[in-house]
């Protein structure tokens, strides 16, 4: 039958296509988009997580919350390891997956209490700082010339800081902000000793994550045994889901997700989406935990984020320029290289650190990732 001799279309038929076209478009975008939209639910993960633990500690102890987490955590990369491993630790890599996981419980406790002590955006904002300090500390520690763009980038995010934890006026900032300093500054050095301690090695970055998370594990569990037995006794369901969210979500699905997104797409574009996660962190405690920010608050918050996201961009720059060629490279990964291999899921996050993930690609730095290159 001719086109115009057919029965006019209904107008729920009408609607029914536009919807189909609509979703299609919507499904098309996300397919190709895959890799974008999975590590932007990882930064929203993390910005997520401080309203979590901050939710967490105000119903119970922070060793008890620290002790839970890296329970489930270590439980379940276990059963990764057991699965995707296809190597043995050396005595080296599990010696040094200790001290780093010695660093790295210091560091948790301090972001823990923390976050008990401030609000969960200005835990979120103050701790991405932690994206320029780490080139400041690699610095020195290193001996390596820093792009002076790092610098002004540090100096913007500094001053937000002031602005951010002022309130209405100049003010002492409160002993949680205080803490999430500290914490930024410790995480830094602790990245620093990343690198030196597996500078020029292949090591599994699964097989050190599920170490530290032992490690980590066994202290905070030492530390309050009894308290983490009553809370097991005594946790409702919203409880167990919280800590189920910062074990599993903000650690173990955020590994997963960036051992497989290193390999699909380039180092900038991954470390500026990751570095959305203040923005989230904001977002989120200013609508789910109804936080509030006063006008120089908000001034402080948009300095950060300015400042993290300059030192971001000029950080990956200045790393890209230095890669190494790799076809036929017989040395091993370089220091960015190593960085990001071993950060992932030794913490809480990632935070977003700018490092050269492009070197993935390599056949020989993705079996250090327990993979056949």
């Amino acid at each position: 039958m001719p086109s115009f001799l057919s029965p006019p279309a209904s107008p729920n038929s009408f609607a029914r296509r536009l919807r189909q076209g609509w979703h299609g478009r919507v499904l098309s975008l996300l397919a190709s988009r895959r890799v974008d939209v999975l590590l932007l639910l990882v930064a929203v993960v993390w910005g997520s997580s401080y309203l979590a633990a901050k939710t967490l500690t105000d119903t119970v102890g922070v060793t008890v919350i620290l002790s839970l987490r890296f329970l489930i955590t270590t439980a379940a990369l276990v059963v990764i390891a057991l699965i995707w491993n296809r190597r043995k630790a050396g005595l080296r890599e599990s010696a040094i997956g200790v001290v780093l996981g010695l660093t790295q419980a210091a560091v948790l406790i301090l972001e823990t209490h923390g976050i008990a002590g401030t609000s969960a955006t200005n835990a979120g904002l103050i701790i991405s700082l932690v994206v320029v300090f780490t080139p400041v500390a690699e610095s020195i520690a290193f001996r390596v010339k820093l792009p002076r763009m790092v610098l002004g980038a540090g100096v913007i995010a500094v001053v937000g800081v002031c602005l951010l934890v002022s309130e209405d006026g100049l003010a002492t900032p409160t002993p949680g902000d205080t803490l999430m300093l500290a914490s930024a500054i410790v995480r830094a050095v602790h990245v620093t000793a990343v690198s030196g301690l597996t500078r020029g090695r292949a090591y599994s970055p699964l097989t050190l994550t599920l170490v530290q998370s032992a490690v980590c594990a066994v202290v905070y569990t030492a530390a309050d045994h009894t308290g983490v037995l009553a809370a097991i006794r005594t946790f409702h369901p919203t409880q167990w889901l919280g800590v189920f969210y910062l074990g599993l979500a903000c650690s173990v699905f955020a590994f997963l997700v960036q051992t497989w997104a290193i390999q699909q797409t380039s180092a900038s574009r991954a470390s500026l989406l990751m570095g959305t996660e203040p923005i989230w962190a904001v977002l989120i405690g200013l609508t789910i935990g109804q936080d509030t920010l006063a006008l120089l608050g908000l001034l402080g918050a948009a300095l950060i984020i300015t400042g993290t996201y300059l030192g971001l961009r000029a950080e990956t720059r200045h790393r890209n320029q230095q890669e190494p060629t790799l076809p036929g490279a017989s040395h091993a990964p370089s220091l960015p290289a190593r960085k990001s291999i071993l950060r992932w899921g030794t913490g809480s996050r990632f935070r977003g650190a700018s490092f050269s993930w492009s070197l993935f690609r390599n056949p020989s730095i993705r079996r250090a990732l327990g993979r056949r290159g």
